[in-house]
């Protein structure tokens, strides 16, 4: 098959494409909502295999609720550039507090799902001076991730992490082979929420030049960052947490990450302070924007208008 390029990407909808500078790179975002400097704004985080469009079903609904909408693509992925390095979660971070920056607001309230709510997590440790408040979809605090390694991953899917560790092979397969589809299928829960055009148009975006490659990245440095100085900083960092409003969603079906070690903590809870809200999705597994865009919609602007009121 042949690369993909980016701009087939910037696809129509309710929301117009920008791109900008922040942390010595170029970002694509797709901006909803009013344009008002002083509109609450609320950056939307995709996970990995995905791209911005993960968002596609809340964006126009959290617009026409007066909030300023920016699912941005992470670094490596979509329309941003894709620089060789830089896929580590504080780089993946201040990136994203430089494009909150860049959109000329102070703050932001983070929402992110699967690897991209572990950047939503960081950023109330690592950049709490320009994060509102966090919402993490799919994915346990990292502190309580990283302590229990293998009890917040499903075995399964544990193998196929441990497969990506190797060069070249798992980036075939994610842009050419079945790779990106078997993750839907075994980490999804059990609804038809992937039909064969939404399968198409993730492959295409992991088909865009070094895009496969630098997904992975993340979830390379995520596994390899575990014993290194670099993790240990990590963790060090992750302990530092302002206490904020949060926000978990987590699917009951998640096929990567069990919903029974999704819960906070005692010593997480501790540092994140009490304004924090847990909730389980029934019927849905790890994909939880697409797999049940609706409630995901609903429990989203119940919380947005109490925590930036």
């Amino acid at each position: 098959m042949t690369a993909v390029d980016s701009a087939s990407l910037l696809l129509d909808g309710p929301w117009q494409h920008r791109f900008v500078a922040a942390n010595g790179a170029r970002f694509h975002v797709a901006v909803s909502g009013p344009d008002e400097r002083d509109a609450p704004l609320v950056v939307l985080l995709h996970g990995v295999p995905q791209f911005w469009w993960a968002w596609r079903h809340q964006m126009p609904a959290l617009a026409a609720a007066g909030y300023r909408v920016a699912a941005m693509d992470v670094r490596g992925t979509g329309g941003s550039d894709k620089p060789p390095q830089g896929y580590d979660v504080p780089t993946l971070a201040a990136d994203v507090a430089g494009v909150i920056r860049s959109l000329g607001a102070p703050e932001a309230v983070v929402v992110g799902t699967g690897t991209g709510g572990e950047i939503a997590w960081a950023m109330a440790s690592l950049q709490p001076d320009v994060t509102r408040a966090v919402a993490a979809l799919s994915a346990p605090h990292p502190l309580d991730a990283r302590a229990h390694p293998w009890s917040t991953v499903r075995p399964a899917a544990l193998r196929r992490l441990t497969y990506v560790q190797l060069p070249s092979l798992p980036e075939r397969a994610l842009a050419h082979g079945d790779l990106a589809r078997r993750w839907f299928s075994e980490w999804g829960g059990p609804g038809p929420w992937c039909d064969r055009g939404t399968e198409q148009t993730y492959r295409s975006a992991l088909r865009v030049p070094f895009a496969a490659h630098s997904q992975l990245e993340q979830l390379r440095w995520l596994g390899r960052s575990l014993p290194r100085l670099d993790g240990r900083r990590y963790v060090v960092g992750l302990q530092d947490a302002r206490p904020l409003p949060t926000l978990q969603l987590h699917g009951a079906h998640d096929g990567l990450r069990p919903a029974a070690h999704a819960p906070l903590s005692r010593e997480v809870a501790e540092l994140l302070g009490p304004d924090h809200r847990f909730e389980l999705v029934a019927d849905a597994g790890h994909f939880l924007p697409e797999e049940a865009p609706e409630r995901v919609t609903a429990v989203l602007l119940e919380w947005l208008e109490r925590v930036t009121a």
